[in-house]
């Protein structure tokens, strides 16, 4: 890895791509640091103390908790995305958009902007009155709440561009290497504060072994899992047209085990947070929010059981949107391939939707369990400090060996290239 890294950086137009890339990166830490005026600093840590906004933190580099431009990070966005996809299904003419090739996309692309700018908007309103409501805002006033929502909306919609940039222009998913970067940057203050622990006999050097021991496994895991793979046999039959005969050879179709991605647990997480939003908005002792901390506590068994069942759903909803099994089946039919011991058509399809429908339980369990595991993690290790569970190893994982990829094929283009001439 580090040996393509010192290629990379060797290659002309490849290292631009990575300086460009790193320089839009730089950016956003430096945005992370810049506060929405109107918000006070001791009764915002007050109020966002403990481990619920944690995961939020951690995606938004630290930018949540100092409440900075960049507070909802891109979390609006991906949103966004996720209900243009649902609706692309659902509404005709976002589906005929859809099949009209890059055109089509570019016009989604650009109404996922606009649903973008509307979600931050609304999010940005209701954090403000909440905030209002825990005594964080100085100076309570309509122009306060509007001038706090349109610096969040402004932070979302400038790291929406930064994100696009990337994509075009550097290397990587821009939105992913946004999130990327944002828990990496959370580390040094997460290992002080593991020593912090150590020098004050919280913790033990056994309790660190450990955990560095689990983390090692999960990485393990993670990995194996994302590159982990059903390939189902196709078999191509021979055709002769004029002299020449075409097919005849052997393939497989991919079937990933994680199709989904880190997706379903973010999207879960959106909607697991959605009522503790409500009920801050309203007071502490409302029978809402008694009810919140009584039976739906954040780390609690109820809590925990509700959060895996909306991350397998929506695993299964997701990879039923990105993958249609009818139309892999047909277009497999229309070249002439099949699977051994299926008939073509139909038959293939229902095929393939059994063997994806049990890896796809497969990932979305392995999903669950990683998103619910920080809880046990601390419980085993006792540290505190250092929140940095399976979900943000698994998109930290996940966003470096796409990236690692995509600098590999620059680097096997430029060798056919030089082959070539």
């Amino acid at each position: 890895m580090l040996g393509s890294v010192q290629k990379a950086f060797k290659a002309g137009d490849l290292k631009n791509k990575l300086l460009f890339t790193l320089f839009m990166l730089l950016v956003f830490r430096l945005g992370a640091h810049i506060p929405v005026p109107g918000i006070n600093a001791d009764a915002l840590a007050k109020m966002l103390s403990g481990q619920l906004f944690g995961f939020f933190d951690i995606v938004s580099g630290g930018a949540f908790k100092r409440f900075s431009i960049f507070a909802m990070s891109i979390t609006p966005y991906i949103n966004a995305s996720i209900i243009m996809n649902l609706l692309t299904v659902v509404v005709p003419k976002l589906e005929a958009l859809n099949k009209e090739g890059e055109e089509g996309r570019k016009i989604i692309a650009q109404y996922t902007r606009y649903g973008t700018i509307v979600l931050a908007f609304v999010q940005a309103i209701g954090m403000s009155i909440a905030l209002g409501r825990g005594g964080a805002v100085e100076n309570r006033g309509m122009l306060t709440y509007v001038l706090i929502a349109i610096s969040l909306t402004a932070g979302t919609a400038l790291l929406m561009w930064i994100g696009e940039m990337i994509t075009e222009k550097g290397i990587g998913n821009g939105i992913s290497l946004i999130i990327f970067a944002g828990i990496v940057s959370r580390m040094p203050s997460g290992v002080s504060g593991v020593l912090q622990e150590l020098s004050g006999g919280i913790i033990g050097y056994f309790n660190i072994l450990l955990f560095a021991v689990i983390a090692l496994v999960i990485i393990a895991a993670i990995i194996m899992v994302n590159e982990g793979q059903r390939r189902l046999p196709v078999q191509y039959a021979k055709r002769v047209v004029g002299r020449k005969t075409y097919g005849g050879q052997s393939t497989f179709l991919p079937l990933k085990v994680n199709a989904a991605g880190v997706i379903p647990i973010i999207f879960a997480m959106s909607l697991m947070m959605f009522p503790a939003t409500i009920g801050s908005w309203m007071s502490p002792t409302s029978g809402f929010n008694q009810f919140l901390q009584n039976y739906f506590s954040f780390g609690s068994v109820a809590y925990n059981l509700f959060y895996a069942f909306l991350i397998v759903f929506f695993t299964y909803f997701y990879v039923a949107i990105i993958f249609n099994p009818l139309d892999v089946a047909e277009n497999i039919k229309k070249y002439g391939g099949f699977v051994p011991g299926i008939r073509p058509g139909r038959p293939t399809a229902e095929y393939i939707d059994r063997v994806l429908s049990r890896l796809t339980m497969a990932g979305g369990v392995f999903l669950a369990l990683i998103a619910i595991l920080p809880n046990f993690v601390i419980s085993l290790t006792g540290i505190t400090s250092l929140y940095f569970g399976g979900t943000a190893l698994l998109i930290v994982v996940g966003v470096a060996l796409d990236t690692m990829k995509q600098i590999e094929s620059h680097l096997l283009l430029r060798s056919y290239e030089g082959f070539v001439k």
